[in-house]
């Protein structure tokens, strides 16, 4: 009996402190990732990657060169546990996996596009070059509720057109309709909420490290596409969504024209861009319900994606597994 799955994977702000605890302690799938992260990190957080995830502190959890690989440590051990234990019921095949900004990761991984100790890597050294390229620039993201994309684009502008110039802001996340993040110069995202105000929209400072997703995070993506070229990325098993284009990494080429060498070329300028470019969730959960049929998952932590499918498209139901449905271990 076919079975289809639609995997959508968290990104970092669905972190918190306990996370993925209850999977370890009921599912020795998941308990043998937590371990292998472990092992493959080290000491390099201070503590096990898995203790910060248990027990925090909070503040240590929320660094993003730590959240970072946590969510996708978390991600995957619940995706694994599930699969061993029959959750996501008899006969489940991946149907299309998508990730939000970091969850992308974790998607590639869990449709067979790249190895998880590789993924885990990756994602370490992306945590860390943002978390630099943060402390190096004086950026800010703003939440915009009410705006749709061109009011998103018009408030940038404003905002730009009142500074000093020579600063950055810019549409950061599509996140659902009405739920737009800009990021951008420290100075613009100040100005931007007087803007927004004077424009009937909603805007609310985000307590973030830094610009992501503008092009202040240019030399996080430098760093991130030196790492990308060393790691090597098969053709997942099904479509994976591109946060910058909210179409699959692997869209079908025509007769001779898409080599995998190709295609591992394109995964690797796709996810540099992502840091400097916008996410497209949104986008992308409309063409996964526009293009696939299946049962949708959210894998661990939270319950972030379910809640913005509801604005997106009410007709598509979305099961969080931020705990397990599972028999102690």
């Amino acid at each position: 009996m076919s079975n289809p799955i639609v995997a959508l994977c968290p990104g970092q702000g669905a972190q918190a402190v306990g996370m993925g605890r209850a999977w370890f302690e009921r599912s020795p799938e998941a308990a043998a990732v937590f371990r292998e992260a472990d092992a493959i990190l080290g000491g390099r957080f201070g503590r096990p990657l898995s203790e910060i995830c248990f027990a925090g502190p909070e503040e240590v959890l929320n660094r993003t060169d730590v959240a970072q690989p946590a969510l996708y440590v978390c991600g995957v051990a619940s995706w694994r546990a599930m699969l061993a234990a029959g959750t996501l019921g008899p006969g489940a095949t991946l149907a299309a996996a998508a990730g939000l900004s970091l969850g992308e990761y974790t998607a590639l991984h869990v449709a067979g596009a790249m190895g998880f100790a590789d993924g885990l890597e990756l994602v370490a050294l992306r945590g860390r070059a943002m978390q630099d390229a943060a402390e190096a620039s004086k950026g800010g993201m703003v939440a915009l509720i009410g705006a749709e994309e061109h009011q998103a684009d018009e408030l940038c502008a404003k905002a730009l057109a009142g500074g000093p110039g020579g600063e950055v802001l810019v549409p950061a996340n599509y996140n659902a309709s009405g739920q737009i993040v800009i990021s951008g110069s420290a100075s613009a995202c100040d100005r931007a909420v007087g803007v927004a105000e004077g424009m009937g929209l909603r805007a609310t400072k985000l307590v973030v490290a830094g610009a992501f997703h503008s092009p202040l995070m240019q030399p996080a993506a430098d760093r991130l596409r030196s790492a990308l070229d060393r790691v090597p990325f098969t053709r997942p098993s099904a479509p994976v969504l591109s946060n910058v284009t909210a179409s699959p990494h692997c869209q079908p080429p025509p007769p001779g024209a898409l080599t995998e060498h190709s295609f591992e070329v394109g995964v690797r300028l796709r996810l540099a861009r992502q840091l400097t470019e916008p996410v497209r969730w949104s986008q992308s959960c409309l063409w996964l319900a526009a293009q696939v049929r299946g049962a949708y998952h959210e894998l661990a932590p939270g319950k972030v994606l379910a809640g913005l499918m509801r604005r997106i498209d009410r007709n598509i139901k979305v099961t969080s597994h931020d705990t397990p449905d599972l028999p102690s271990a």
